[in-house]
């Protein structure tokens, strides 16, 4: 079925994600959280997977979601752009909830370019893809129209070698893949509570990054961008000194 030509109504999910039902908020001046619930019945305690969509000339998606998510992820897009639209697509790492989805949605988006790193490129999307991914280097910026993105190469941190994160410079944006994952599927969209014990707490259950003794060159550089937001995959996006925070977990993973 092609789920681009169906009506929104009829769009479902799989698996986990069959009844689910995404929530849209706009997080910061044209950037928007695309936000999952999966219940407790599908994951011990509940889990939220979060796509960041940035709508400017040349819209930007940054993570695609599982495979079995994409119907959702084309419903909700619908609120505010057609997916048809998008641009460019880009994400952390290679994994099921950062980039599962990617044919799926380059299918649907003709225009649509792959940007990730140098190792991504070469060992995730130019295998698995069908069209190859531009590459971005580290601190390379791409601009969207209003928005610029920046691209920062975070080898092992929070998982593979292929790992980078991406800031929107205009708002202060960090899309930050896994930093501060929490567990549950109910989160406000945007919060200043801590975010750093819900998450470390969930680490010392269950290790979730791939190098954290290494981390600490990777969140100084990370800080001295000075975020102003942290929009992290699994909880919900965090607003205030960005720096500061990312500091404090540089702290965490070296105690």
């Amino acid at each position: 079925m092609d789920v681009t030509a169906s009506a929104p109504d009829a769009l479902k999910g799989e698996g986990p994600f069959e009844n689910a039902v995404t929530d849209v908020t706009e997080i910061a001046d044209g950037i928007y959280r695309l936000c999952t619930p999966v219940g407790p019945e599908h994951f011990p305690g509940g889990f939220t997977f979060s796509q960041f969509l940035i709508v400017d000339d040349a819209p930007l998606l940054f993570h695609t979601g599982p495979r079995r998510m994409f119907p959702c992820l084309v419903k909700a897009m619908r609120e505010v752009m057609p997916i048809e639209r998008l641009r460019w697509l880009s994400f952390s790492h290679g994994e099921s909830d950062e980039s599962g989805a990617l044919n799926e949605i380059l299918r649907a988006a003709p225009e649509c370019e792959v940007v990730c790193s140098r190792i991504a490129k070469s060992t995730v999307v130019d295998d698995c893809a069908i069209r190859p991914a531009r590459v971005l280097a580290h601190k390379e910026t791409l601009s969207l129209g209003r928005h610029q993105v920046q691209w920062f190469d975070t080898p092992h941190f929070p998982h593979g070698w292929e790992a980078g994160m991406m800031l929107e410079t205009t708002t202060g944006t960090l899309l930050c893949s896994d930093l501060f994952t929490q567990f549950g599927d109910k989160h406000p969209a945007i919060t200043e509570d801590d975010v750093l014990e819900p998450s470390e707490a969930i680490r010392k259950k269950a290790q979730f990054y791939a190098n954290p003794k290494a981390a600490r060159p990777i969140l100084e550089e990370l800080a001295a961008a000075r975020p102003r937001l942290l929009a992290t995959m699994h909880g919900p996006v965090w607003r205030g000194d960005g720096a500061a925070m990312l500091r404090k977990l540089a702290d965490r993973l070296e105690s």
